[in-house]
């Protein structure tokens, strides 16, 4: 079984490596994408049972409930598995009574792009104050949901941290996805010359200490659940397995072959949906399975990669080097991070991009 991500394109005011503005205005726009959507997915879909369906962004839920009609009925050609997890991202002033009646038979899990509760972050990140009351409504319809916050913003206090995670707790929602601020190229923030914070230990520490008090598992370097509502399709990844990616600027992993699908537009509704494609070699593939494994709090499973590889990863001589150096901890199940190096993560993985990876 595999796990899809369909990409929406449809963004918010962060993301501007194409001018989807104008989408608004333009549904026959809107329409052909689709299409083009409907096309990838038969020409490249190859029947599996799927375990996992992400529909990401961008933003779907900017679409419209004829739009949207049309979007599940393209996806209804994915064989889903009879337990399938189906996540929808939305932004919170999407989430009408129209748009969560239409959604409640065709997915069982939100995740909810907050990013701030505080009005002044809110508006650096180009974005609306959430309505509580939305999210209030949204957990009438979905028990399964995620919200998304940002921290380490220059104009982010301590206290505007607290006060994110304390409107969070009260909301009583199952699972937090908490990013420290990455500016990434394409966005707004990154053209206007935005410069972030080095990493906030003193946030991270906090946010982790205050969520495991209130009984949420900390089960990868940003995501904490409350049991059984870890994200299946974010594992998928963190796993190092297989998936499809579906739509404009999208990317898969199938049959150790990466792909990136073209982020030009006109491109893709013409049907010229893949603009890279590369088989990894043994040594890319170990990189991305500590790279990604390494980010769980449980790290990589030893007797999982043995079945992988036909090694286990101790032997390894920089898995050794790091365990001498009490970065990596393992037991009988797993290798992992020790906890006080959490977050010296990136430091840690940059070890496994040495080219003398596969040397025992």
């Amino acid at each position: 079984m595999k796990a899809v991500y369909i990409h929406i394109p449809f963004c918010s005011s962060i993301c501007t490596y194409c001018d989807f503005s104008k989408m608004y205005a333009m549904a026959t726009w809107i329409d052909d994408y689709l299409d083009a959507l409907d096309t990838e997915i038969k020409q490249n879909y190859r029947q599996e049972t799927i375990k996992t369906l992400y529909f990401g962004g961008g933003t779907p839920s900017l679409l419209s409930i004829d739009q949207l009609q049309k979007l599940f009925k393209i996806t209804g050609q994915l064989k889903l598995a009879k337990n399938c997890e189906i996540t929808f991202e939305c932004n919170p002033e999407d989430l009408t009574l129209a748009k969560l009646e239409f959604l409640k038979d065709k997915v069982n899990r939100l995740s909810i792009g907050i990013q701030s509760f505080q009005a002044h972050l809110n508006k650096i990140l180009g974005r609306q104050v959430p309505e509580i009351s939305r999210i209030k409504l949204a957990k009438q319809y979905f028990k399964n949901i995620n919200i998304d916050l940002i921290y380490n913003l220059n104009e982010q206090t301590f206290t505007d941290l607290k006060n994110d995670i304390a409107t969070f707790l009260s909301l009583d929602i199952p699972h937090i996805s908490t990013y420290s601020l990455i500016v990434e190229p394409h966005t707004k923030l990154f053209i206007q010359g935005y410069h972030q914070n080095n990493d906030d230990i003193q946030s991270e520490e906090y946010l982790n200490e205050i969520l495991k008090h209130h009984g949420y598992n900390h089960y990868e370097i940003s995501n904490y659940a409350k049991p059984g509502y870890e994200s299946k399709h974010n594992l998928t990844y963190w796993n190092n397995d297989n998936y499809y990616g579906f739509g404009l600027a999208s990317s898969g992993y199938i049959d150790n072959q990466r792909y990136e699908n073209t982020r030009n537009f006109k491109a893709y509704i013409n049907g010229k949906f893949q603009a890279e494609k590369h088989k990894l070699s043994l040594t890319e593939t170990l990189q991305n399975e500590f790279i990604l494994g390494l980010r769980k709090i449980k790290g990589v499973n030893r007797q999982r990669f043995k079945q992988k590889y036909g090694f286990y990863p101790e032997t390894l001589k920089v898995v050794q080097k790091l365990l001498n150096q009490k970065y990596l901890k393992q037991d009988a199940h797993n290798l992992y991070i020790a906890p006080q190096y959490l977050y010296l993560s990136n430091e840690i993985l940059l070890n496994f991009m040495d080219t003398d990876l596969l040397k025992h």
